[in-house]
């Protein structure tokens, strides 16, 4: 737990870094990693700039997925974006709410919100707002948003458990989460997991996939569900300083790895209560 608090307050120094720069997360000034470490490639972050409401200069390529393509966003939703940073997916989940709805993005880097809000200002949306705040304790009222979204930011969160309780809290019943984010499968060996934190630091703090999802589960959600999974492949050249050819090709093959997954998951309706009015329930 202290690695994590550690990773943390890493990230938020870095992530200040990056929003002062407007450098990537896997560029010369790593988000994790330090400019003497293995560094400078983008092998995380999805394609945005198809989106509708893509902003360039709220792009950072902190990503490793696109949750909004999956989140079921709808015209009127009220969203929040979980580590917002410059407002990537905010401006895309607003693009799709419309004038309707609302966008809310939290972000614990004072820089970051900073940047959003510059890049808000640029666009004149009177619907979308940028909280600072932790994601372990949300800024925010209970049962406020339609859909929570995340990307590639609650790896990073030291008590995942108390993340996910927040996001059911902030959730209306019936509603939804999707997030993207990094997750572990097998046992990686030890050097090579030193090298993947070091190579595209996003990957420090990262836990089996299958305790990930235990955590969504036990913190009340239903209907879970992968939408996809991505594996994030290191160059052969990093994992060569580990391995010899042959251990390399074996660790290819045995199906143990670090992967992007974009998941869903629903925060059910007590029924014992019976139905809530539109202002707290998931139409």
């Amino acid at each position: 737990m202290d690695d994590l608090k550690n990773v943390k307050e890493i990230v938020k120094e870095k992530y200040g870094e990056i929003a002062k720069s407007s450098s990537s997360c896997c560029g010369p000034s790593s988000c994790c990693g330090s400019t003497n470490e293995i560094v400078g490639y983008t092998v995380m972050n999805d394609e945005y700039t198809h989106l509708e409401g893509y902003v360039a200069d709220s792009d950072l390529s902190l990503g490793c997925g696109l949750p909004t393509e999956f989140a079921g966003i709808k015209k009127g939703d009220t969203v929040i974006d979980l580590g917002s940073g410059a407002g990537n997916d905010v401006f895309v989940a607003r693009a799709i709410v419309g004038e309707e709805g609302k966008v809310i993005g939290v972000d614990m880097t004072k820089e970051m919100i900073e940047k959003a809000e510059q890049n808000n200002s640029k666009l004149g949306y009177s619907n979308v707002e940028f909280r600072f705040g932790d994601i372990e304790d949300l800024p925010l009222a209970d049962n406020l948003a339609d859909v929570v979204v995340s990307n590639c930011v609650l790896n990073l969160v030291p008590d995942k458990q108390k993340a996910f309780s927040e996001i059911y809290r902030t959730l209306k019943p019936g509603a939804h989460f999707c997030v993207s984010d990094i997750v572990v499968k097998g046992e990686l060996p030890p050097e090579l997991k030193k090298s993947a934190e070091m190579y595209a630091g996003c990957v420090a703090g990262a836990i089996q996939q299958e305790d990930y999802l235990a955590i969504i589960k036990e913190a009340g959600f239903i209907n879970t569900e992968i939408k996809k999974t991505k594996v994030i492949e290191l160059p052969d050249d990093v994992l060569l300083q580990y391995q010899d050819k042959d251990q390399l090709q074996s660790y290819k093959s045995s199906g143990v790895g670090i992967f992007s997954i974009t998941v869903v998951a629903e925060k059910p309706i007590d029924k014992t209560k019976g139905c809530c009015d539109d202002s707290c329930c998931k139409n």
